[in-house]
């Protein structure tokens, strides 16, 4: 087989990792300038850093607040999905239930429909169905975990199926006989060898959770804001507020490159687990 010029080959994935990485340093760029500069027309290359814009955000009270919901909801929404995503698995893929298929698509049906479609009913489920007393879910750091749950439990239930289904039955059976409880063959057999497929899960379902937006914006007030819809407070009638807007994007980029590089070296054999079969 012919092979290819390995320095056209570096030079076009030099040129592709350019194309993506720009966007990401001409945030950073914006958000260590001035306003001054900003309205005018701002250089690419860092000369003098303004970090004003990060002193104004790490001193505000309130984005702190933002960034703890942030936290506190991806990370529980991605624990809980990934927990019954592999529970759920594990049921359909090691029983021989009628209708399986069937559930696997309606599962995946849930993750087709825009999250607008949702908007209205969950919002009616949050103010007045789910209402123990004066309490609700509305605007609450549970409520948005079980919202998140709607689009992330069917996604997380899909990309662990490859993975349960490439660990052979005969484990299983295997340890039944050497007289292992059920729990025991799900914790000490079948969840090691599925740690790189569920590290996927996690890390997938966490950034989606992260980055949400639509769903966050109208189910949470302040209580439960997350860091996302902050950055709306800064666009008003009297003008935007680019270099605080930039420097919060900053932040929200950081907590997902610092799971990404925890869990990286899972993420490849996590994808491909399963995927061939002897």
């Amino acid at each position: 087989m012919r092979k290819g010029n390995p320095w056209l080959s570096m030079l076009f994935w030099t040129l592709i990792s350019f194309l993506t990485l720009f966007p990401i340093y001409w945030l950073f760029v914006i958000s260590v300038k001035p306003a001054v500069e900003l309205f005018s027309t701002p250089s690419i290359w860092l000369t003098d850093l303004y970090w004003q814009n990060y002193i104004d955000v790490l001193n505000d009270r309130t984005l702190r607040g933002y960034m703890v919901n942030s936290l506190i909801i991806s990370s529980g929404n991605a624990v809980l999905c990934t927990a019954l995503g592999f529970l759920a698995c594990y049921a359909l893929t090691r029983f021989d239930l009628g209708g399986k298929e069937s559930v696997f698509f309606w599962t995946i049906t849930n993750r087709m429909a825009p999250p607008a479609v949702f908007l209205l009913p969950l919002f009616l489920l949050m103010t007045q169905v789910y209402r123990l007393g004066d309490f609700t879910l509305a605007d609450t750091r549970l409520g948005m975990i079980l919202v998140y749950c709607t689009f992330n439990l069917p996604f997380a239930i899909w990309t662990l199926r490859p993975t349960l289904d490439g660990i052979p039955k005969e484990l299983d059976e295997a340890a039944y006989v050497d007289g292992a409880s059920a729990w025991k063959v799900i914790s000490e057999v079948v969840f090691p060898l599925a740690r790189p497929g569920l590290a996927v899960t996690l890390i997938l379902t966490w950034v989606f959770a992260w980055n949400e937006y639509l769903l966050a914006a109208t189910l949470t007030n302040f209580n439960a804001r997350t860091l996302t819809t902050g950055l709306s407070e800064y666009v008003t009638t009297t003008g935007t507020n680019w270099g605080v807007m930039a420097t919060i994007s900053v932040f929200t980029l950081i907590p997902a490159l610092i799971v990404f590089a925890l869990v990286q070296r899972h993420i490849v054999a996590g994808l491909t687990f399963g995927a061939v079969k002897g």
